[in-house]
């Protein structure tokens, strides 16, 4: 059987979006001729905790560990933080801490000193161990993930020692993700980032990403070919998760994931106020799930419309608790970033979304990459970011739909979300590097 490197910082039993689109293909790939072999590290910083992804691994997996070094325990200590609280790099509005001018501070030398990421101390050791791996293992293609983004850059340094075929993956972009602006880079830094974004893309062999509009965006960077592989779902979760599952008495509206600075849908607060203001009955129904971790400026826009007493919230739930969740929620809520990017996101949670018959409304560009996925699948129905009144038209419509137990949506076109054959769409990638690398 062929052989697949696969390096990957997220790894179970980590928890979080992030890592489960390895998980999902390690699982499937022996399916298609590839035996994975996994490389992560042994001690990573990661966002939350999901033992149940355990079982997604198959048996006899072989995964490479080692210890690495990260700059989080003295973030953690000037920021007033406790040691076992978790980062997360999409949080940086946070207003929970005093230490206004440190925390500052912190990011800036994150964006200007750690680069590609704060995991760069991880890039030079696991550099050294698998160039003695690879002399000793036969290896077909080397398989990297990010972000972060320095799992690419052992990648390039492993392909310019090797001359082993190299796939790079990419789940999000690189300097033209949400939060880059953020990190209050200088320009020498921005010069660096860039560079070495350019030299992934260009020595990579085949570059994989999650959605058209990134492909559109990394081709004007350097020209090439670049293969969109969405992540997807996966039915065996559905299957084994919906059983005998009774629908919330209540309109729950459930947002799934990280509710961040960018993805807070004030237009959606304002149609709920109103709703709430005119309609006794839909206030006493109302109810905003929000499984994961929720920004402050989320909870001041809730308070500001009177809407925090509806918010249920719950900072974190399995992946097969997840699963439950959005089968039993009336309405599905998919909050892209309010970035300049925000065309070209395309977040993991929405195929699930698709298999949980459960009506999709979307916050973000009409002519988006989420967007078109609603639309082509007739889930749902994707707002502007400042469309109140339209929105506000739809819930009222899906309430009485509610009320008279009627409300449905359908789930076509989505057999090519299914990660069985996402696996086989990038075993034939893989199949493609190994044919090239044998004939030269």
């Amino acid at each position: 059987m062929k052989k697949v490197l696969i390096i990957t910082y997220y790894w179970p039993p980590s928890g979080g979006g992030g890592v489960q689109r390895w998980v999902k293909f390690v699982k499937y790939l022996r399916n298609f001729g590839w035996e994975p072999i996994v490389f992560t590290p042994e001690n990573p910083e990661i966002p939350s905790f999901d033992e149940s992804l355990l079982n997604e691994i198959p048996e006899n997996v072989k995964v490479i560990k080692n210890k690495i070094w990260e700059p989080y325990h003295y973030y953690k200590k000037l920021t007033g933080r406790k040691k076992t609280e978790n980062i997360q790099t999409a949080f940086l509005s946070e207003k929970n801490y005093s230490s206004g001018v440190i925390e500052k501070l912190s990011i800036w030398i994150r964006g200007n000193f750690f680069i590609p990421d704060a995991r760069k101390f991880w890039i030079k050791p696991s550099v050294k161990i698998l160039t003695e791996y690879l002399k000793k293992n036969h290896i077909d293609v080397i398989v990297t993930t990010g972000p972060p983004h320095s799992a690419h850059m052992i990648g390039l340094h492993l392909k310019q020692k090797t001359g082993i075929p190299w796939l790079a993956d990419f789940r999000d972009p690189w300097t033209n993700i949400d939060y880059y602006n953020d990190l209050k880079l200088g320009k020498r830094a921005d010069k660096i980032h860039h560079r070495l974004e350019k030299l992934v893309l260009e020595y990579a062999d085949t570059v994989t990403v999650i959605s058209p509009g990134m492909s559109k965006e990394f081709n004007q960077i350097v020209p090439k070919e670049y293969v969109v592989i969405p992540n997807g779902y996966d039915t065996e979760d559905i299957e084994k998760n919906t059983k005998e599952i009774t629908k919330s008495e209540k309109f729950s509206l459930a947002h799934i994931g990280s509710l961040t600075k960018t993805r807070n849908p004030e237009n959606l607060w304002d149609a709920l106020k109103q709703l709430v203001d005119e309609n006794k009955n839909f206030a006493k129904d109302l109810e905003i799930l929000n499984i994961g971790k929720i920004d402050i400026s989320a909870v001041e826009s809730l308070n500001k419309f009177g809407l925090k007493n509806f918010l249920k919230q719950v900072d974190y739930l399995s992946h097969d608790e997840v699963i439950i969740e959005q089968r039993r929620a009336i309405l599905l809520l998919l909050l892209i970033n309010n970035t300049p990017n925000a065309k070209l996101i395309l977040t993991g949670k929405i195929f699930e979304y698709l298999v949980s018959l459960t009506p999709i409304i979307c916050i973000g560009p009409t002519d988006g990459d989420a967007a078109n996925v609603i639309k082509e699948t007739s889930c749902g129905s994707t707002f502007g970011f400042d469309e109140v009144d339209n929105l506000k038209d739809n819930i009222l419509k899906l309430y009485q739909q509610f009320n008279k137990g009627e409300i449905t949506t359908t789930n076509s076109a989505i057999n090519k979300y299914d990660r069985k054959y996402l696996t086989e769409k990038m075993s034939m990638l893989l199949n493609e590097l190994y044919k090239d690398n044998s004939i030269t």
